[in-house]
């Protein structure tokens, strides 16, 4: 039987409204529509233009709805830890923080003078990064606290827009560093100590719960049945990994995009002073399994090298810069791409530059040496992150699964391959689509369980390998880069 679903991916740069066809074993995936999600900057601050996602959502509908196509499910996916507040007659309290915002550094130090940081994280498994939700709540006036009758982070807002029915879905909840992943609750005793009202946070339900139908204004407007709307994974990369083709225990996966997210599927979260100290998580995955993983910078400072260049009047196309790129010198000036000057917009090809000179590197001077630079140390960090897994759970990665948009880079996939030295496998690229829709597909009974999920991915994308080079210079240049992190 035929079958169709809706997936409204929400990514920190673009959305959009996907169709998944389930038919003769395949599983097939058509971009219905496609929008820019851009920060808007309102003075120094960083916010989201929430209402016209929602207006992208709207037009979506009416795309899917001109197919005439009987869908099952829809369900939406989104990034971590930002979120809306909502006021008592269930309006949205404006601003949606972006949580690049700088306001966050004040979180930070508002959050430390409450609750030490070896608590928040035995509670949480959550590594530290200063756009975590609990630092962007710690950041909060209290006047919008005071207000604020209801939470949702992004991917279940929407759901509730869809549905009327708010509930946190695990995936996305376990981004907030406000969730215990082994009670697979809210964490009271970190809501306590930051003054947070247990009855702002909605109960979290577990990946793939049906939530009920699509609200009639929204059927109607669109001119749809009321399908079904599905809380399936809600944060991207959860959606992703359930996604990743892979099989048996012996891989990693890294969900490339504006962020890269480096891990493991492991049964049960791993927090240990070790984790801690090498600022590991314990995202939730499907099935109440474990994201063990690191988030790092990813193609965000390749996104943001292109947005300069371009405001310099120079508008390179991806094509050219990849030919630029692959023409340069290997394994020259490197960069730590998770310093912290890389995570903010703006002037990026100067703060590259600005590294090298402080390192006393020669400062590639063209587009196609600094990205190079920048993809081969995202390789190396890539490596690096891999080993620091391998001595935290204990044994050694066989192969690594790179999906997401990210996985369509021949040159960074080949440079992991290198500094790995295991079999790279890369693909799908639509992996959060992908993912999204099967899990939808498991909640509605259409497939039996993620094994077979994984199966059908695996036959509907196919992957692309890179087999590992050049291991000694690789290890050499390995050497040279493990030195920006020397004490």
């Amino acid at each position: 039987m035929t079958t169709h679903y809706l997936a409204c991916d929400l990514g920190a740069t673009s959305g959009r409204l996907m169709l998944g066809t389930l038919a003769d074993g395949k599983l097939a995936l058509e971009e219905l529509h496609r929008f820019s999600n851009d920060i808007v900057k309102a003075g120094s601050a960083l916010h989201w233009n929430m209402e016209g996602l929602f207006a992208e959502l709207r037009t979506g509908l009416k795309k899917a709805a001109a197919r005439r196509l009987p869908l099952s499910s829809i369900s939406t996916d989104s990034w971590g830890v930002d979120y809306l507040l909502f006021d008592a007659e269930d309006q949205i309290i404006s601003p949606t923080f972006c949580y690049r915002d700088s306001r966050t550094a004040q979180g930070v130090a508002n959050a430390k003078a409450r609750v030490s940081w070896e608590d928040i994280y035995a509670e949480t498994g959550i590594q530290f990064m200063a756009l975590n939700t609990i630092y962007q709540l710690a950041a909060e006036s209290p006047a919008r606290l005071a207000q604020a009758k209801k939470l949702l982070l992004i991917g279940d807002a929407f759901n509730y827009y869809c549905s009327g029915v708010a509930r946190h879905e695990e995936s996305l909840a376990s981004t907030s560093q406000l969730f215990n992943p082994r009670t697979k609750t809210w964490s009271k005793k970190l809501l306590s100590a930051l003054g947070l009202p247990e009855a702002l946070f909605t109960p979290v339900v577990s990946s793939g719960t049906r939530l009920g139908l699509l609200k009639q204004d929204l059927a109607t407007e669109a001119d749809l049945p009321q399908i079904e709307v599905i809380a399936s994974c809600s944060h991207d990369t959860g959606a992703a990994v359930a996604a990743v083709p892979a099989s048996g225990e012996d891989w990693a996966y890294i969900s490339s995009g504006t962020w890269s997210l480096i891990g493991v599927e492991l049964p049960a979260p791993v927090i240990t002073a070790q984790g801690r100290d090498a600022n590991f998580t314990n995202e939730v995955g499907y099935g109440g399994t474990a994201r063990f993983l690191k988030n790092i910078v990813g193609m965000w400072i390749v996104e943001e090298c292109r947005r300069e260049w371009g405001l310099q009047g120079k508008n390179y196309d991806y094509q050219t810069l990849d030919k630029l790129t692959a023409e340069a010198p290997p394994l020259g000036a490197l960069i730590n791409p998770n310093d912290p000057r890389f995570w903010s917009p703006d002037a990026m090809p100067e703060k590259i530059a600005a590294f090298c000179r402080e390192t006393g590197q020669p400062v590639p001077a063209a587009p196609g040496p600094m990205l190079r630079c920048v993809y081969e140390s995202l390789a190396l960090l890539y490596a690096r992150t891999i080993r620091q897994i391998e001595q935290l759970i204990g044994r050694k990665i066989g192969r690594l699964h790179i999906v997401g948009g990210g996985c369509k880079n021949d040159l960074l996939n080949q440079f992991t391959a290198n500094t790995l030295q295991v079999p790279v496998l890369a693909g799908p690229k639509e992996a959060t689509a992908f993912g999204n829709i099967v899990v939808q597909a498991i909640a509605l009974g259409h497939l039996r369980s993620l094994t077979e999920a994984r199966e059908l991915i695996r036959r509907s994308s196919g992957t692309v390998p890179y087999q590992p080079r050049d291991a000694q210079a690789w290890q050499e240049a390995q050497a040279r880069f493990d030195r920006f992190f020397a004490k």
